[in-house]
């Protein structure tokens, strides 16, 4: 990935939409030294930020992240994504503004890196990648998990067949916020239960559980041999109407495989913050298992269990590097140091999720967000693009 000392580093220009926690995770993690995780092929540049409610917001997200001076602060995501020295737009709005806001973007003829869940429905996430292709715009959904070299490592180890044949894969995210009273520690108005923001468990925590499955049993299938999954769901609603606890049975009848997804916001994939329950992730072949150890979203270490092992576990360490000068790593910067190299490169989209993946994951969602009667509203659901969605300009 590295490039040879005389050829200077790729820069890509990034403007940044939305002033939240999750911008200010992966815009920290931009402005880390590339140098910082061995790479010397890319770098990144922070050319602006935007808040839809006001200028001011943006100047303090900057001043949180130790933005160079040069940033520039937006009151508005039209004016960010109509500046010309941006070459690439991170959206990180909630899921619910995702499908206006990328579209958005795409519009004004930038390249986009969008969070996921990277909508509320398959139909939009069809409109969006029709959009990128007809524009030659790159386009890619930031499921970070997935540039892990922790991921990598595990989706190689699948494919040279290390554990055999792979006929399962279970994954879980869990979050124990039951309060005892029949409620959730979260506010009904908090983006993980409003049903206005797409809350629920399935879309916000549940896509790394389809996630690892994916990169277990769809990933990994020759090209030609990719099949979409049965999909059986059990769905339980919170009251807000968005779901609390959604389980999902995937099954790929031609690859006789298994994948069973499993997310909660009752009860803790890791009961004591110490993984004392085991794998989040296990990923069982014939002739072996690997397991994952959570959170699934961000795992740090794996291990490799074979039948004919005698009991040795073989476990493997991947710590996320940090930059210390900026004493800073979250392990957001692979994903962007990916849509970096495929801007260099000329590509569209990434091999590592392209746009068929994240459209048989929507997909998937999808139905079983229609088999549990989850229904959100008309304005966060259409896939009509309107510039001046209330979703796009902040105005209600």
């Amino acid at each position: 990935m590295a490039s040879s000392s005389s050829t200077p580093p790729f820069t890509v220009r990034w403007g940044i939409m939305a002033t939240g926690w999750i911008a200010e995770t992966f815009t920290k993690d931009l402005l880390t030294n590339p140098a910082s995780r061995g790479v010397d092929d890319v770098r990144h540049e922070l050319i602006a930020a935007a808040s839809s409610s006001s200028k001011q917001t943006a100047d303090g997200f900057l001043a949180k992240v130790k933005a160079p001076s040069s940033a520039k602060a937006y009151g508005s995501y039209h004016e960010l994504v109509a500046d010309p020295d941006i070459d690439i737009v991170y959206v990180a709005t909630p899921h619910s503004h995702h499908f206006q806001n990328a579209m958005l973007a795409l519009d004004a003829g930038k390249n986009v890196l969008c969070e996921k869940s990277l909508t509320v429905t398959a139909a939009q996430t069809h409109k969006l990648v029709a959009t990128a292709r007809a524009k030659n715009l790159f386009f890619m959904e930031a499921v970070w998990t997935r540039y892990f070299p922790l991921s990598i490592q595990v989706r190689k180890l699948i494919q040279d067949g290390a554990i055999g044949t792979v006929y399962r894969a279970i994954a879980d995210l869990s979050l124990g916020n039951d309060i005892g009273d029949g409620n959730l520690s979260f506010a009904d108005s908090h983006r993980m239960v409003n049903p206005d923001l797409a809350g629920g468990a399935l879309l916000d925590l549940g896509i790394y559980s389809l996630t690892w499955v994916f990169q277990a049993l769809y990933h990994v299938q020759p090209e030609e041999e990719k099949e979409a999954p049965n999909v059986l769901a059990a769905v339980t609603k919170y009251h807000t109407g968005a779901d609390e606890s959604t389980s999902i049975i995937l099954q790929f009848p031609k690859h006789k495989t298994t994948g069973i997804a499993l997310t909660s916001l009752r009860i803790a994939t890791d009961v004591d913050g110490h993984n004392t329950a085991g794998p989040a992730i296990r990923i069982q072949g014939s002739a072996g298992e690997i397991q994952v150890m959570g959170p699934a979203y961000r795992p740090l270490q794996y291990k490799v269990l074979t039948k004919s092992g005698g009991g040795k576990v073989d476990v493997v360490d991947c710590p996320i590097p940090r930059d210390a000068a900026r004493d800073w790593g979250h392990g957001m910067f692979w994903e962007a140091d990916e849509a970096a190299r495929c801007l260099r490169d000329g590509k569209r989209e990434s091999a590592s999720l392209p746009w068929s993946e994240s459209i048989a994951i929507m997909e998937v969602m999808d139905e079983a967000l229609k088999q549990g009667g989850v229904a959100y509203s008309d304005l966060i659901t259409t896939d009509v693009y309107d510039p001046q969605s209330p979703l796009n300009t902040g105005k209600r």
